[in-house]
């Protein structure tokens, strides 16, 4: 019987984890997300079976020299420098892979005006790691986004 007392703690500790996973949810990523450099929030919304994100807060929304509001001025098409960054689309085409992963997409860094393929990893309901990437994954970088409340 005194080995048996130890198995049921362990038994209940295996459930309750499992119980706390994050469940398969194509929409958990949908939300306001306060991205890694902490200067920008950047809601994920779903429009059809894809998923995309668009800047809608910024800490320093205008450009201290001008008082006006800031643009993506480092756009690599000119045509676009004027647009302001505030509700600037930033992500799109994402496709959820199954297993708390969105991958396929592409975000748009407005600091240095280049595009990257990414994908969005669900760590649990407020953690999303957002990597950007040149050609593999392997060739990139991670940021840790928390969900706005």
């Amino acid at each position: 019987m005194k080995k048996y007392r130890f198995v049921l703690p362990l038994l209940l500790l295996v459930v309750s984890l499992f119980s706390f996973a994050p469940k398969d949810n194509p929409d958990a990523v949908v939300g306001t997300w306060l991205n890694g450099t902490k200067k920008g929030h950047v809601q994920i919304y779903k429009q059809g079976g894809t998923y995309f994100g668009k800047l809608v807060w910024v800490s320093e929304p205008n450009d201290p020299a001008t008082g006006k509001p800031k643009t993506d001025s480092r756009n690599a098409d000119e045509r676009k420098r004027s647009r302001p960054l505030l509700n600037l689309p930033l992500m799109y085409n994402f496709k959820y892979d199954g297993g708390n992963v969105w991958a396929d997409g592409k975000i748009y860094n407005p600091e240095d005006g280049k595009e990257y393929n990414c994908k969005m990893t669900l760590k649990d309901p407020n953690t999303l790691d957002v990597r950007g990437y040149v050609g593999i994954s392997l060739l990139g970088k991670t940021q840790t986004w928390t969900r706005v409340k």
